[in-house]
């Protein structure tokens, strides 16, 4: 073999065990740094990730919102109860004032009925009282007669004094008093003339009562009889 042929095989074996490192180089170079496969799934997998957390996301927020719609819903619910509470206590004082008032009414009633019924039976007490009395006044004209025709020896006398006091404590104790105007002066309310005489006896101004021929009664105000009288002209 000659000296170039000898140059020519050294120099290819050069270039091929060149070429081997060089793909030793790439090899490691290649294991040393990441490569963009694995990359690309951690990348996907952090998407996914974050694509499945979305819903859950959402969900929460639905929920607060339905949360927060409820509680409105509640306090619109009590809202409309106190409402309703506060009408039923103005309808229950309303109707509370108007039974007071018609209580009132019904008391102011029955005291004005009351007062009414008790004018009605004093006046019918009344009534009844000088009728009897119209009726018993005649008995004690008559009694009073007889006291004065009696002889003061007349054993009747004691007797006939007795009956006429008793009458006229009874009618004083229903209220009927019997009045005496002797120097009164004459009142055509409560008197009644019977004559006149024209000069008075004892200087009495005209008009003056000087005798009674009859007493007058009466109740309280009102006159059962009127007094019958002389008066001086």
């Amino acid at each position: 073999m000659t000296d170039s042929h000898q140059t020519v095989e050294d120099s290819q074996f050069g270039r091929a065990v060149g070429a081997c490192e060089s793909s030793s180089d790439a090899s490691a170079s290649n294991e040393d740094s990441p490569t963009p496969t694995n990359a690309a799934p951690s990348q996907t997998a952090r998407e996914a990730g974050g694509d499945a957390q979305s819903p859950n996301a959402g969900s929460a927020g639905m929920d607060a919102h339905a949360q927060t719609a409820r509680e409105e819903e509640s306090e619109e619910e009590e809202a409309a109860e106190i409402e309703e509470e506060l009408d039923e206590l103005v309808k229950t004082a309303k109707q509370r004032d108007d039974y007071l008032a018609l209580a009132q009414r019904t008391q102011a009633d029955f005291e004005n009925y009351r007062k009414r019924v008790a004018r009605e039976a004093a006046t019918a007490h009344e009534r009844g009282v000088i009728a009897l009395a119209k009726e018993l006044l005649p008995a004690l004209d008559n009694l009073d007669r007889a006291l004065d025709a009696a002889a003061e020896d007349d054993p009747l006398l004691q007797g006939v004094g007795l009956v006429r006091s008793e009458m006229s404590a009874a009618l004083a104790r229903v209220g009927i008093e019997s009045f005496n105007p002797v120097g009164e002066q004459f009142d055509p309310a409560v008197h009644e003339a019977m004559a006149t005489v024209p000069q008075p006896p004892d200087g009495q101004p005209s008009g003056t009562v000087v005798e009674v021929y009859q007493a007058g009664y009466r109740l309280r105000e009102t006159v059962i009889r009127p007094a019958r009288v002389v008066v001086a002209a």
